[in-house]
């Protein structure tokens, strides 16, 4: 394994893209990956919101973004409008991304979203939103990322951003649950096709992580309840995630693939 000059975990030279970009762990995920040295594209449907993301990036660490033509700092850093139901949009984001940046190395399949109600309660529709952005929205981005990685000859690493809910059982969010236990098989089965190519495919399954959009229940006295059945007994922060998402981006992880990584301060064990 070759290491980098600023270590094992450096992304140096790797090209990033980003998807559910605009907000809560996407945005997360954009910041560490910039801070270790790669280019990030930020993707979501929303580029007004990706906007501010890269303004973020660009005064935090010194990047460019590459629409102001800027001098560069560290690593670049672009918003592209992406809406990852649909192949067609997908494949202009990847084009987009590779005409400024080159290959992508790194795809961080994280766009999601959550319909919370018991199976009974919820609609066609509910179960449509949910599993075609969490499931077939990350099949659509592999495969495209996949067939680009191939094509330029490049090695790369594609992590899904999978949950604790596709592997224990929750009641109220079943097509949230269906859709990530979907991701994690897909993770594996795609990890047994493409390593031939040298792209590596791995999964992150977070517990919960509080962010600006789940802090209010996870304060309510449900989540005091539910709390108490993580053997750390705390929710995890987004930081807690970002050395798992490291080691799967960077040659750190070299011959893992294929392996789903819980961050959840022992709440599948604890469960058991």
């Amino acid at each position: 394994m070759e290491v980098k000059e600023n270590g094992m975990f450096s992304l140096d030279g790797e090209a990033a893209l980003i998807t559910g970009a605009s907000s809560g762990l996407g945005r997360h995920f954009a910041h560490v990956l910039a801070a270790a040295g790669a280019d990030v594209v930020l993707c979501a449907r929303r580029k007004d919101r990706l906007a501010h993301v890269v303004d973020e990036i660009e005064a935090e660490i010194g990047t460019a973004p590459v629409n102001k033509g800027s001098k560069a700092v560290g690593g670049k850093v672009m918003a592209v409008p992406m809406d990852v139901t649909a192949a067609e949009s997908v494949a202009q984001g990847f084009e987009a991304a590779e005409t400024a940046l080159g290959a992508m190395t790194i795809l961080v399949n994280n766009a999601g979203m959550v319909v919370s109600g018991l199976a009974l309660d919820q609609t066609e529709e509910d179960w449509d939103a949910v599993v075609d952005t969490n499931l077939k929205g990350a099949w659509l981005c592999a495969r495209e990322a996949a067939r680009r990685m191939i094509e330029a000859q490049v090695p790369g690493s594609i992590i899904n951003i999978a949950s604790i809910a596709g592997v224990g059982v929750e009641k109220g969010v079943a097509p949230y649950a269906v859709s990530k236990a979907g991701v994690i098989q897909m993770t594996r089965v795609l990890a047994l096709e493409w390593a031939r190519y040298g792209i590596r495919v791995n999964a992150l399954a977070p517990g919960y992580i509080e962010t600006d959009l789940n802090r209010d229940f996870l304060q309510s006295a449900h989540g005091r309840e539910t709390v108490k059945r993580i053997p750390q007994r705390r929710f995890g922060s987004p930081r807690d995630l970002d050395g798992p998402l490291l080691l799967l981006a960077s040659e750190a992880s070299s011959h893992m693939t294929g392996t789903v990584i819980p961050i959840d301060g022992g709440h599948l064990v604890g469960s058991l």
